[in-house]
């Protein structure tokens, strides 16, 4: 877990678990990235109850801004990032989003918005403001707003607020409640890309460097309800995925379950898969929602763990496009577009494990920071390195399993520690993100674990239950007798049918039996 940020006035940017702490040399977390968000959270709220006074004795002060950045290159990223650079400055939290337009230009936006929480005395903020309002500033200033003061005004005639402001921890927590609002749910902790840490394989790669931003500033732009953008891949990006292809291939029919070869087999005769080219996910994303209803959406870095685990309330995978460094073809220190679809996609097409994905997803909304990470490390153990028993023989469903030959060899191996899959005991885990896992968990079928999973999510503190409806794609809160009543017959007419389809196959001579 991150440590906490130390007492000194040496500027402190928290920019991401990966940036801040370097991601580890294998593999990034949902884990580490829903405890960062955690501790993030924390911090900033004891900031805003404990007003601290600097060594001149003068208040300190937590700022929201938000800034557009004319461009979306690294470059600008870092520009900002130095601006904000400086002694007794410290950045508890940043996060970037495509630039909204403008009412009057209907064209896709070009600049990048940052929103940034600070904490520094007046004095400081009133020296940034001057270089940030500068003729010839590459920032566009949309809005500076102080959030607890102890002065009655600040020297630029900021608007004093009390400082017994209530914490934004009393504050009923925002999450989506249609698939239309998933718009909003791509909060990038950075704009994260291969040239931010000196370990990562393209580093030194100035045209992979450019490929990677590219491919995400498709993904930047994309809205719900348009096709995913075609990525027109290189032949040598083909060649690293032939590679990989081939090599998984051979692995599966011993080593993965059922459903994820049978899937495999399906996509190479209907969804385009082969190791001649990289499938495009507008052409997976259709073939999905005609099995289960899944889809895929492209996302341009990554997303907070809050924010990736509520897309799947609704049945949709935010997906990379971009595939890792051919230097480093059988290993990626990240999602890549190869550990998407020959990992994720095929168990995302079966109906049950579709469901189960859905059900971490719901489970997931409106809940506190800890059972988000909870829910992340379940996440982890059983979608990413999850393995289940078929007749008598132990197979993987993880997609971290199922796209990396050497942990997938290792996991079926005699070599690691394998546990019953309780989720209870699952969400205190601890993870390994340098070496192979040294315990998994087994499932005994997806059925079983999904019943787990309804008995886990009753534990979660939510001052209300939700129900998906799959026909509109939105939530209803259960929170009032009308939503209830509704809901309850929509579910009678349901058992009616069901009754009704009963005794016609008991006319017919066809006996069934009930499985609890």
């Amino acid at each position: 877990m991150a440590a906490p940020i130390n007492g000194t006035s040496k500027p402190s940017f928290r920019k991401s678990y990966s940036i801040e702490y370097g991601y580890k040399p294998r593999k990034r977390t949902l884990i580490a990235d829903a405890e960062f968000d955690r501790e993030q959270h924390d911090e900033v709220q004891h900031k805003i109850q404990q007003i601290t006074i600097d060594n001149e004795g003068q208040a300190e002060c937590e700022y929201t801004i938000l800034v557009t950045l004319k461009d979306k290159q690294s470059a600008s990223i870092l520009n900002l990032i130095n601006t904000f650079n400086r002694d007794g400055l410290k950045v508890n939290h940043m996060e970037t989003r495509p630039a909204a337009s403008s009412p009057t230009n209907s064209e896709a936006p070009k600049g990048l918005d940052v929103f940034m929480e600070v904490v520094c005395t007046d004095k400081l903020m009133d020296d940034l403001k001057r270089v940030l309002f500068q003729s010839d500033s590459k920032f566009i200033v949309k809005n500076i707003k102080a959030h607890a003061r102890s002065s009655s005004t600040s020297s630029s005639g900021q608007d004093s607020i009390d400082s017994n402001v209530k914490p934004a921890a009393d504050d009923i927590i925002w999450f989506p409640m249609s698939i239309w609002d998933l718009d909003k749910c791509h909060h990038l902790l950075t704009h994260y890309q291969p040239d931010m840490d000196s370990r990562h394989p393209g580093f030194s790669d100035k045209a992979y460097r450019a490929r990677r931003e590219h491919i995400a500033n498709v993904a930047f732009t994309y809205r719900y309800g348009n096709p995913i953008p075609v990525v027109e891949y290189t032949p040598e990006e083909v060649k690293t995925w032939a590679l990989i292809y081939r090599q998984l291939k051979k692995l599966y029919p011993t080593t993965a379950c059922q459903q994820h070869v049978h899937v495999i087999n399906i996509l190479e005769k209907e969804g385009g898969f082969s190791e001649a080219a990289i499938p495009q996910l507008e052409d997976v994303s259709r073939f999905m929602k005609r099995r289960s209803g899944f889809q895929l959406r492209p996302c341009a870095g990554l997303l907070s763990a809050r924010d990736f685990l509520a897309s799947l309330a609704f049945r949709v995978f935010q997906c990379t496009q971009y595939i890792r460094h051919p230097s480093s073809p059988l290993h990626s220190p990240e999602p890549d577009v190869v550990h998407e679809l020959l990992g994720h996609v095929p168990l995302l097409s079966d109906p049950s494990f579709a469901q189960f994905s859905q059900d971490i997803g719901l489970a997931s909304l409106g809940v506190s920071d800890d059972d988000i990470v909870k829910l992340s490390t379940l996440y982890w153990f059983t979608v990413e390195f999850g393995l289940c028993r078929e007749n008598g023989q132990v197979r993987a469903y993880g997609a971290g399993l199922l796209s990396s030959f050497g942990e997938l060899q290792h996991a079926l191996s005699s070599k690691p520690e394998v546990k019953p899959f309780e989720p209870a005991t699952t969400v205190l885990q601890e993870y390994q993100d340098e070496d192979y896992q040294p315990i998994y968990f087994l499932a005994e079928t997806f059925e079983d674990a999904k019943q787990k999973l309804h008995i886990f999510a009753k534990s979660l503190k939510r001052p209300y239950d939700l129900v998906y409806d799959a026909h509109t794609q939105s939530l209803h809160i259960l929170d009032n007798m009308k939503v209830i009543h509704d809901l309850s017959a929509q579910l009678k007419q349901n058992m009616n049918m069901l009754e009704h389809a009963l005794n016609r196959l008991n006319e017919n001579g066809i006996n069934f039996r009930v499985i609890s």
